[in-house]
């Protein structure tokens, strides 16, 4: 080990890598208990739990590579992400967690609330937040809920080949929509839909997908400025739905 990385740091959470091993240190020690709990209940691969000292949760590097990541065309084969399709169906089928998830009109109270701080602060025009609102309205309806990863962005997907190695980062796991796991997923990467549905093994709604793709987008942009995000990629999606 010759050096500590920072792999993300603001002010709610950091990790840092040490050699083979990630800490992740988080101001909110829920937040963990949910990552630990979720981790024992899933059917797919996550990382080792090496030791956990509130604040500090140590977990084990992941072999192999991000399936992509967001704002970087993903290099994965198609066989990679319908892989990940099968994973995350595997996951959707297993029984529901025992902690709460986010109801419809929490994630419709919280669309309102971003939507009206990116008008008020003029970071996107507001046609395209005014279309983008619309767009999100198909993801906003009553949903069964299933075992959501909750935040699975593409660079949590671990894969090798054709297989995935693991999924990382299960903090916001809960019951959800499932196409909510889905669209955060191809958040970006939009060609690599129709390969994710393929593993995932049943027909979805390609409007919902696209109305999880401007909501997540719209919740989005504040915090990544507030924590010193870039929010480009986020913001290219929302010009994509026009």
């Amino acid at each position: 080990m010759n050096e500590v990385e920072v792999v993300v740091a603001h002010r709610e959470r950091a990790t840092v890598r040490v050699g083979d091993v990630f800490l992740k240190i988080d101001a909110d020690q829920a937040r963990t208990d949910v990552e630990v709990a979720a981790m024992a209940m899933v059917p797919i691969p996550t990382p080792e739990i090496l030791w956990r000292q509130p604040p500090v949760l140590a977990l084990a590097a992941l072999p192999g590579t991000p399936l992509g990541r967001l704002g970087e065309p993903s290099v994965a084969p198609p066989a990679a992400w319908a892989a990940a399709g099968a994973a995350v169906r595997r996951l959707h089928e297993t029984s529901l967690p025992p902690w709460p998830g986010k109801s419809q009109e929490e994630v419709a109270a919280h669309l309102d609330a971003e939507c009206g701080w990116l008008v008020a602060n003029s970071v996107v025009p507001a046609d395209v937040i005014n279309r983008n609102r619309l767009v999100a309205e198909t993801a906003l309806r009553a949903w069964t809920p299933v075992f959501t990863h909750g935040d699975l962005q593409v660079d949590h997907v671990f894969v090798e080949g054709d297989q995935v190695i693991g999924v990382v980062d299960w903090s916001e796991a809960g019951p959800g929509d499932a196409l909510y796991d889905l669209a955060t997923l191809t958040l970006g990467h939009q060609q690599h839909l129709c390969d994710l549905v393929a593993g995932y093994g049943t027909d979805v709604d390609l409007e919902v997908i696209r109305g999880w793709w401007s909501l997540r987008s719209l919740r989005g942009i504040r915090w990544l400025i507030e924590h010193g995000f870039d929010p480009s990629p986020e913001i290219g999606v929302l010009s994509s739905q026009l």
